[in-house]
């Protein structure tokens, strides 16, 4: 079975903003090594559209003037890599992507990780806490900005159970950014 990894930004007090951190280049040439071990990125409808709005221009040389050259190989992994968008309510999907409607999400996710492959990555708020309380994460990393946003939204906001994590790996950046993963407790 393979593995269904979640990986998020966040700063010191919690926040997932995504405009609350800047992810440098270091940063980004090793989210583009772990997305391209990933067999597919399983996205909600938010977290697709915010990502295809970034990245799929850029991978196509229509990159916006935020946009660093040294993201484009981001930029063009995350382009080519299969995603399952779970949502009723996105109308098509077509930046490589297939919709997931109105199924029950236990058994997707099953499904999918039942697949043979070297495993799968989400990312996001919602459809990640989603996966949390059905037990289907089998990873999680944080990558820890040092930075405190003083705002919300937080991370896990509302889960309605604890999920006890045992520390698996840790990196540092030259940022001071540290990637922490770990596993849930079995």
């Amino acid at each position: 079975m393979q593995p269904l990894r979640y990986s998020i930004n966040v700063t010191l007090d919690g926040c997932i903003d995504h405009m609350a951190v800047t992810p440098d280049e270091e940063l980004h040439r090793r989210a583009a090594e772990t997305i391209a071990r990933a067999d597919a990125l399983i996205f909600g409808r938010t977290t697709y559209e915010m990502m295809e709005s970034a990245w799929r221009p850029a991978a196509a040389g229509n990159k916006a003037d935020w946009v660093a050259d040294w993201m484009l190989p981001f930029a063009k992994v995350i382009d080519r890599t299969k995603k399952y968008v779970v949502s009723d309510t996105l109308a098509h999907a077509d930046w490589n992507a297939e919709i997931v409607r109105g199924v029950d999400l236990e058994a997707t996710v099953r499904a999918l990780k039942r697949q043979p492959g070297r495993g799968l990555y989400t990312g996001g708020v919602r459809l990640p806490m989603a996966l949390a309380e059905l037990g289907l994460i089998d990873e999680y990393e944080f990558v820890v900005h040092p930075r405190i946003a003083g705002h919300g939204p937080a991370l896990f906001a509302g889960l309605s159970k604890g999920v006890d994590l045992k520390l698996v790996g840790r990196l540092e950046y030259g940022s001071g950014a540290m990637a922490l993963r770990y596993e849930p407790k079995r």
